[in-house]
């Protein structure tokens, strides 16, 4: 009988709303395990290869150094690490440098979206085996649905993370907008910061009841600022939403499309006003068919 590939996964996945990361951590547990793959949390034996959701060492404890020192000792166990992160995301410093050295160790390196690969290599990369795997949706929870029909073009966006880098400028702007104009109305579901006075809020869901209220309005709209591969983009699309995004979104315009994006408030009022919205053109896959993309490539290596 041949040998049960085994592989260590470095995050454990958490339940109830959080983020893209989570659900691909559900996602890979689920799904590899289906296909007969072993997935572990913490250093064993029999080791195969080390899926490095994140280099930091998060809710397992195991960070890049320890991976390292077990490669050292392991050396056919092979490195795949995911990139879902940058400094231009929150205004950080060093996080890009850090990502960077961690390169020089790994096998393969999976970047969450084509501006993300292209952010990072532009910079300096040692590993040159990357590749490009886009997060995956909930398809059965995230699908068009009845909208609300009250007469008005209901506006959406949604975030579990309240960083105003998300866009709470944009957000801020629209629930001002909406106070002098009645035909419009805006929701924001997630986590907010308490600034807005017109604005619909619905706490953080998660799963099915998110993709339900999700799956309600007319329009949606992020001003979420270079964001690597933002989930919540590719849960509107799955939704069939038209959904509009910063030019300066970065994984967010090249998910939305460059004719799905605006400069500034007063293209994105004009954008609203028109009330002629189109669909976006990408193909959401389901977190089934993401999972069984990085299987692939751990094949492969």
């Amino acid at each position: 009988m041949a040998k049960k590939v085994k592989v260590l996964l470095n995050r454990k996945p958490i339940e109830g709303p959080w983020g893209g990361g989570n659900l691909l951590v559900s996602a890979i547990c689920k799904y590899f395990t289906e296909a007969g793959v072993k997935v572990v949390h913490e250093f064993e034996p029999g080791i195969d290869a080390i899926f490095m959701q994140d280099p930091r060492p998060g809710n397992t404890g195991i960070s890049v150094n320890q991976i390292i020192s077990w490669k050292i000792k392991n050396p056919r166990v092979k490195i795949l690490h995911r990139v879902n992160e940058c400094d231009a995301r929150k205004g950080t410093s060093g996080l890009d440098q850090f990502l960077s050295e961690c390169s020089r160790y790994t096998d393969c390196t999976i970047f969450v979206s084509n501006w993300m690969k292209d952010y990072h290599t532009e910079k300096g990369w040692s590993c040159n085996n990357n590749s490009v795997i886009y997060n995956g949706v909930d398809l059965d929870h995230f699908k068009k649905n009845d909208r609300i029909n009250n007469g008005k073009i209901n506006i959406v966006t949604h975030h579990w993370s309240s960083n105003r880098m998300k866009g709470f400028d944009v957000y801020e702007a629209v629930d001002r907008f909406i106070k002098d104009n009645d035909d419009f109305t805006f929701t924001y579901i997630g986590r907010e910061l308490g600034t807005f006075k017109n604005t619909n809020i619905v706490p953080p869901l998660f799963g099915e009841e998110l993709g339900r209220e999700l799956s309600k309005y007319d329009l949606y709209i992020s001003g979420s600022l270079w964001d690597p591969g933002p989930n919540h983009i590719l849960e509107s699309i799955a939704c069939q939403i038209p959904t509009y995004v910063t030019s300066k979104g970065g994984g967010a315009v090249e998910f939305a499309g460059k004719d799905h994006t605006f400069e500034n408030m007063d293209q994105l009022f004009r954008i609203i006003r028109s009330r002629s919205y189109v669909n976006n053109s990408l193909s959401v896959s389901s977190w089934r068919q993401c999972a069984n993309y990085y299987l692939d490539i751990l094949r492969q290596l």
